[in-house]
């Protein structure tokens, strides 16, 4: 079942924080707030707050069921739970795809890590709106300084990773979840104060049904599911260091918690100042790398708040790069008997080399991006669901489910929903992303 030299954390606090950090990451601060702008506010807050808890929680608690049990990479996880068994290539497919995400996440993390330095060093602070699409463009369309950037983070990334679970996971996770959080309170006081913070708050809070249609609810189940790093065996692993001396409906729920905080906290941060300017709530992606850097340059101390906020962004795709990477790694270092450093470096240099292509070839990140959450993700998450619901037995679950203390506290309710709800949800999350579900 794995031995003390895969490492473990110190403690739930550290688990909790390290699942957290791997959950939030670019699409809490950069998809959640302006598809809440595009569905009706927070009409579209309710539906993914409900299948935050439907979905995304029994999930999540599955993944992390599976690694705690066996203590195994999710290779390793699904060969000791059904050996000989084509069960093994479900892990696989988690591996496979910390390899494919990682490829182009290092890439639109570099154009963070690019806008961060810009912001510190005013590098943006004269431009116009148009000059930031163009900025923006210009980026995209530089080859040699995406990849620079790129490699920058990577190198951050493995660092971490090659130091251990607790020496450099944990500890960085510690450090960077109370950043991410003190950042954007900073933020959010500046926002609050703003213009336009009475319209922020409205459109946030005031539920807007007609608005949402069923592309929106379709989006909101998307969301809850994405946005806990589910389907791609990171909760697998991490879970794989967890100790059983406590049940799982606490840890799982803090961590949703905190997940979904950091989006609402982003969603009043940026609404206020989108509404105090007179820019359009549902703006896109490009609200991030456009609106948000024009809004910055027009207010007080806007270098500061700027760089804060494109490290509060960041951090958070550090975080969740980390969670990444360590899929790899564990695979490498249970199954292949690799030392960590050997197989951080090696698997980060060759998750690099994957990624050039879509630092270099136009559309290359966007067909990467779509294979992994058309087919990878949805696919992993949904052969998890059936796994743990129906070639598990209670017995185990249950066991499984409280660990040592024998907590079985909504055993029953959260095996219903990863046997029925999460499966049915998840391939309609599938075939909304292939076009054949919506409007």
């Amino acid at each position: 079942m794995g031995g003390s030299s895969r490492g473990s954390w110190t403690g739930h606090v550290g688990f909790v924080l390290a699942a957290a950090g791997s959950a939030i990451g670019l699409g809490n601060i950069w998809m959640f707030p302006y598809r809440t702008g595009q569905n009706g506010g927070a009409a579209f807050v309710l539906v993914y707050l409900a299948a935050v808890i439907a979905v995304g929680v029994p999930l999540l608690m599955a993944e992390v069921l599976i690694g705690r049990t066996t203590r195994r990479n999710p290779v390793g996880a699904f060969r000791e739970l059904r050996p000989g068994s084509p069960w093994l290539l479900v892990g696989a497919l988690g591996v496979i795809t910390g390899f494919v995400i990682l490829s182009y996440y290092g890439v639109v993390a570099g154009w963070v890590a690019d806008y961060t330095w810009r912001m510190a060093t005013g590098g943006l602070a004269t431009l116009e709106t148009a000059g930031m699409q163009e900025s923006f463009e210009a980026l995209v369309g530089d080859p040699v300084r995406q990849v620079a950037w790129q490699a920058g983070f990577m190198v951050a990334t493995i660092l971490v990773v090659s130091r251990g679970v607790e020496g450099g996971i944990e500890l960085a996770s510690k450090v960077l979840m109370p950043l991410l959080f003190a950042f954007i309170l900073v933020l959010l006081g500046y926002s609050l104060t703003s213009a336009g913070a009475k319209q922020g708050l409205e459109f946030l809070f005031s539920p807007r049904f007609g608005e949402l249609g069923w592309d929106g609810v379709l989006a909101a189940l998307g969301q809850a599911f994405f946005s806990l790093s589910l389907g791609m065996g990171a909760m697998i692993t991490y879970g794989s260091y967890l100790e059983d001396d406590r049940g799982l409906i606490g840890p799982a729920f803090m961590i949703a918690g905190m997940d979904t905080l950091l989006a609402i906290l982003a969603g009043l941060v940026i609404f206020p100042l989108v509404f105090s300017f007179g820019l359009e709530p549902g703006a896109g992606p490009g609200l991030i790398f456009v609106t948000l850097p024009k809004v910055f340059t027009l207010m007080p101390g806007s270098a500061f708040l700027a760089t804060l906020f494109f490290a509060l962004v960041l951090f958070a795709a550090l975080t969740s790069a980390i969670s990444l990477l360590e899929v790899v790694v564990a695979f490498l270092v249970d199954e292949g008997g690799v030392g960590r450093s050997a197989a951080s470096w090696g698997a980060g240099g060759i998750i690099f080399a994957l990624g050039i292509p879509s630092a270099v070839f136009p559309g290359f990140l966007d067909g990467a991006d779509a294979i992994a959450n058309k087919y990878l993700l949805p696919g992993g998450g949904l052969l998890i669901a059936l796994f743990v619901g129906w070639f598990f037995s209670r017995e185990d679950a249950a066991r499984a489910y409280g660990g040592q203390s024998g907590d079985d506290s909504g055993f029953e309710l959260w095996r219903f929903c990863v046997r029925f709800f999460a499966p049915v949800a998840v391939v309609v999350i599938m075939l909304k992303s292939l076009g054949l579900l919506g409007g």
